[in-house]
């Protein structure tokens, strides 16, 4: 049996704070970077509570693992280890099956992985955590305290209908609570939390969407957003009754919810799965919409507004990594620079409208990613980001590709500035000026501050080949739209590159 310890989510607090991880399938690793967010920022919490994906992180972080070592280990997991088919011959009877596949891959991969260990669990203190579990039995969502988790119920609390089989345990069948509820703000409420910081993967825009599989997630959304939009219509009455004199629950002040949540909806599982997006990206998606909520620090609405997103149009995306000499200097220094060490800039850009980015003469797009610099540390997630392609300068002569990205660092804020410098000239420049970063760290929020750092990235033939692989469309209905918006930006590509360096003209 371990000893007790206290997770990193845990501390003491005058007003009750509650940590809230829903479900997400195995898109949850955007979890793990606002997670991160949220405790480098000083947060701590009285209360957590997890359903369905969300459980897993749960666990880890309950385990004792600390929300630095939890992105480190999503990075590691092999995503297709999560998934683990049943015998061949059951698909002979597959319309007897109990599911598509099992928890194999859960017990023997995912959770060590991550570090999931249940007697730990049960012994974490100066936190109160529950798992949401539905009891197939009686249909009712039960969320059970850390301390009387046992592996059967942690498996069944993401045991998705038609893909996993439901799970017996203490005399009763048991499954994912999704279809019933997929976040527990009230259970928080009963016990205690006052702020619930709730951290949201399901999408949530008004397009329905065609096919067997898109039509399955929709049923996900419609069940876990109109949950949840019923437990804050619940919330909003609470508060109502607080603010008309009344005691409600113990408590006589209003409870506050934050939301840290996409603006536009996370790729779903099968994007994951089949590696157009990766964990360290969903990673930094989640530490980027972390720190805009820390940053905003507006409250959620109680309504059915809380978690809407922003529809996509049909767009791009790929995932680049420059690496290069990088030397640091104080802010204040006129002596010149320090020791070089090499720095190195993960980026995946997100053109979220290829028709839109085409048509901006800025050519700009989102950019999220993370940096590995010894001076500082590895894998610092950015709580910001730009990209821009051929992007006017002064010079008619001269345009650039920007990758932009601010992040923090022993609590104070940097912006690593690069730019590509793209001339119109003979054609043998096109690949060293193509694949040639140079950059500036600044000290503050954007490109305005002092300079404390200067270096040249480069793009390695072998990344470019990494790079190529990673292109796809995203958010396209059809195959033929997947082809073509990924048509679409090649060819706005090559034929800028050809009057630039062929034509040697601007336009």
């Amino acid at each position: 049996m371990s000893a007790s310890h206290q997770p990193s989510i845990a501390g003491a607090l005058r007003e009750a704070r509650a940590l809230v991880l829903a479900g997400g399938g195995m898109r949850v690793a955007y979890q793990a970077g606002a997670v991160k967010a949220l405790l480098d920022s000083g947060l701590r919490f009285a209360h957590a509570d997890g359903a369905s994906g969300g459980t897993i992180n749960l666990a880890a972080l309950m385990s004792g693992i600390d929300a630095d070592d939890l992105c480190r280990r999503w990075r590691a997991l092999h995503v297709k280890q999560f998934v683990s088919l049943q015998p061949a011959v059951e698909y002979l009877h597959a319309a007897n099956m109990l599911a598509l596949g099992n928890a194999d891959g859960l017990i023997q991969h995912v959770y060590p992985t991550l570090g999931v260990d249940i007697d730990k669990i049960r012994a974490a203190t100066g936190i109160q955590a529950s798992f949401n579990v539905c009891r197939f039995d009686d249909k009712t969502v039960v969320p059970l305290p850390h301390t009387e988790l046992d592996l059967a119920r942690l498996v069944a609390a993401s045991s998705l209908p038609i893909f996993m089989p439901a799970v017996p345990a203490d005399g009763a069948t048991w499954t994912d609570a999704v279809w019933i509820k997929d976040a527990n703000l009230l259970a928080c409420v009963e016990r205690g939390a006052r702020e619930l910081w709730l951290i949201w993967c399901i999408g949530n825009t008004p397009v329905w969407r065609s096919g067997a599989f898109n039509q399955y997630v929709h049923m996900i959304e419609m069940s876990a957003v109109g949950a949840l939009n019923a437990e804050l219509a619940a919330i909003a009455d609470i508060n109502a009754r607080i603010a008309s004199g009344e005691v409600v629950l113990g408590h006589r002040e209003p409870i506050v919810v934050y939301i840290v949540k996409p603006e536009i909806p996370l790729p779903l599982d099968p994007d994951f799965y089949f590696g157009r997006i990766n964990a360290a990206t969903l990673i930094d998606m989640g530490y980027r919409d972390a720190r805009r909520t820390l940053q905003q620090l507006q409250p959620s609405p109680l309504s059915a507004r809380a978690t809407q997103m922003i529809e996509p149009g049909v767009g791009v995306s790929f995932r680049e990594t420059m690496s290069g000499a990088f030397a640091l200097r104080a802010p204040d220094s006129h002596s010149g620079m320090g020791t070089p060490s090499v720095l190195a800039m993960h980026a995946t850009i997100h053109i979220h409208d290829i028709v839109a980015f085409v048509a901006d003469p800025r050519h700009q797009a989102d950019l999220t990613g993370h940096i590995d610099f010894a001076p500082f540390g590895t894998a610092i997630p950015a709580e910001s980001g730009v990209f821009g392609l051929f992007v006017p300068s002064a010079d008619p002569a001269l345009s650039y590709m920007v990758y932009e990205l601010g992040f923090q660092h022993q609590g104070k804020a940097y912006y690593l500035a690069g730019k590509k410098h793209v001339h119109t000239g003979r054609p043998w420049r096109l690949w060293g000026e193509t694949t040639t970063l140079y950059t500036t760290l600044h000290q503050g929020p954007n490109a305005l501050g002092p300079v404390v750092g200067t270096g040249v990235l480069h793009l390695s033939i072998f990344e470019l080949l990494r790079l190529l692989k990673t292109v796809h469309a995203t958010y396209a209905p059809t195959t033929r739209r997947q082809i073509g918006a990924v048509y679409r930006f090649f060819i706005f590509f090559v034929t800028k590159l050809f009057r630039i360096y062929v034509l040697r003209r601007r336009s």
